[in-house]
């Protein structure tokens, strides 16, 4: 047999130094190109001047009596400063906490205690959550505390709040207002600690989802973060003529290592085409900004290419992109290679623990390879595909897909049992995926571990049924998944969105299906929907769906 295991050789060397040396050196190599442009914010800055930038805030938080390696979180939506934050932050070596915008009350309250964070960078608000409001829950003292001398029972670490923009509550401080710690001394001070920065240093804590159970606060390096920002990089052909457009958040890995980190390698500008996804700005921002890269979930694609006004933009300047976060459905990438002019587009594969990307296509793969596969073993990364009871399988055969290398993560913040949970004594990351390697090592993913649903003791891939249903004219976008059924102990469900203009029955999508998958793939509940519930990075929440069918169910009286 030959065994599911690939080896990303290569003669190209990691990066042996630190986030803040890297730009550094791009700042010298290319400082009049644009870095950053958040149309927006009317924000365009060269390296330059993003440079200079970083290097005042990060004295500024000198200034705050922040030290290396205390944690400071971030709670805002794509914005110029948020992107400040995550360079100043590494400048002076603090532990950059990214926080979900999305995240309510609890949620903060935990994220905060859990990392133990001194500062907290925050926006008043983001959609219809005050975050001033929910900070004053947590902290009734603060509009009497001095600014940066909080004093808070529920988050004991909490010293400083910062808003972005003019402060909106007595005892935080402005963001512009950081700017007067920028003191001579601080620069030198700021100057000085980045030089004695190590790459294995701690810099980012980014907490998973936590779909089951309580967030893990997965701890990332430098040098974790900053190779694997490159190769992507790489794996794009981007330089500095290149203009990304990244309308995923910047709070994941795929906006801030994937966009940011891959930009500030090569010298290319990073762009923001809002504070949060919105189809209309992202088109208007690559026809405008004369994008030549777009980031993006599925969904997020499938949103842009079934705009009202798609045909208006001009989108020519478009060459390459990633596609990542979940599944890829291989008519959606089609669409994307031809309608959007995005040729050399790739389907990358990761999660948070690896920072995050192990495999990804190339432009120069085959075309077949380029719309059903995530691809290849990054550089300098290893992966293997294994059974039940951890034995490598041969090619061809599903098994879960496990990964290692310079990427997988230091481990969960402070919590060891969980950490060898998720990575085992040879230093193996279990990823939780389904997946099958070929005979050139291309890897598809075939579903979740806990996602394979079993009916009647045969195992069904939801993606399969997802990629099958993709084929009907109808149908924009889909998405299965097992709710429990007495008899069979799982039955198939399918949630779909039809395109605009569209009628459907549950019984024409069923009768679609007759002859051409098999019986028991074929769902038996289908629903046609107007939405997915999503996170905010656009992840489809499969899990929600499943409650809520399990909910309609059982009032009538069906399970």
């Amino acid at each position: 047999m030959t065994p599911s295991y690939q080896h990303g050789a290569s003669s190209e060397p990691l990066i042996g130094h630190t986030i803040d040396s890297q730009l550094e050196h791009t700042a010298a190599r290319f400082p009049d190109s644009l870095a950053l442009i958040v149309p927006h914010q009317g924000i365009r800055l060269t390296y330059r001047e993003f440079k200079q930038r970083i290097d005042v805030y990060a004295a500024a938080l000198i200034g705050l009596g922040l030290s290396p390696g205390a944690r400071i979180g971030l709670l805002a939506p794509n914005c110029w400063e948020w992107t400040v934050c995550q360079f100043a932050a590494a400048r002076v070596g603090l532990v950059l906490v990214t926080i979900n915008p999305a995240y309510q009350l609890a949620e903060l309250e935990f994220a905060l205690n859990k990392v133990g964070c001194s500062a907290l960078v925050v926006a008043p608000s983001y959609k219809s959550t005050d975050f001033i409001g929910m900070l004053q829950q947590l902290c009734p003292k603060l509009t009497s505390s001095q600014p940066g001398d909080l004093r808070s029972p529920r988050i004991p670490s909490l010293r400083a709040i910062i808003c972005l923009g003019r402060p909106t509550a007595e005892g935080m401080f402005g963001f512009d207002e950081l700017t007067a710690f920028a003191t001579r001394d601080n620069l030198a001070k700021a100057a000085e600690v980045s030089a004695g920065l190590q790459f294995d240093d701690a810099i980012n804590i980014q907490f998973t989802s936590g779909t089951t159970g309580a967030p893990k606060g997965a701890t990332l390096t430098h040098h974790n973060i900053l190779n694997n920002g490159r190769f992507n990089a790489r794996a794009l052909n981007l330089s500095s003529f290149d203009r990304v457009c990244i309308p995923v958040p910047l709070y994941h890995c795929f906006g801030m290592v994937m966009g940011n980190l891959a930009c500030i390698c090569v010298g290319a500008a990073m762009v923001y085409p809002s504070a949060a996804f919105d189809s209309t700005r992202v088109l208007e921002t690559i026809s405008t900004e004369r994008c030549t890269a777009l980031y993006g979930v599925p969904t997020m694609f499938i949103s842009v290419l079934e705009h009202p006004r798609f045909a208006q933009f001009d989108l020519s300047s478009l060459r390459t992109g990633t596609m990542a976060g979940a599944p890829c459905p291989v008519e959606v990438m089609k669409r994307v290679m031809g309608d959007m002019h995005m040729s050399e587009v790739t389907i990358a594969y990761g999660m948070t623990e690896t920072s995050p990307v192990s495999l990804q296509t190339l432009a120069d793969d085959p075309l077949v390879k380029r719309i059903a596969t995530v691809g290849q073993v990054h550089p300098h990364v290893e992966v293997k595909i294994v059974d039940n009871a951890g034995r490598i399988v041969p090619h061809g055969v599903p098994g879960e897909l496990l990964t290692r290398g310079y990427s997988v993560m230091r481990g969960y913040w402070e919590d060891v049992e969980r950490t060898r949970e998720a990575i085992d004594s040879s230093g193996w990351m279990h990823t939780g995926d389904v997946a099958c390697m070929d005979a050139e090592g291309y890897v598809s993913i075939v579903g979740r571990l806990k996602d394979i649903i079993i009916r009647g003791g045969e195992n069904i891939s939801p993606r399969e049924v997802e990629e099958f249903l993709h084929r009907h004219p109808k149908v924009q976008d889909v998405q299965v998944f097992g709710i429990p059924d007495a008899r069979l102990g799982e039955v198939v469900c399918a949630w779909l969105k039809l395109r605009s203009g569209e009628e459907a029955t549950d019984t024409e999508i069923r009768e679609f299906c007759h002859g051409k998958i098999a019986r028991h793939k074929i769902p038996l509940h289908v629903r046609l929907v107007d939405e997915f519930p999503m996170t905010v990075t656009g992840k489809v929440q499969k899990f929600v769906m499943r409650e809520k069918m399990k909910l309609e169910l059982q009032g009538k009286g069906s399970l």
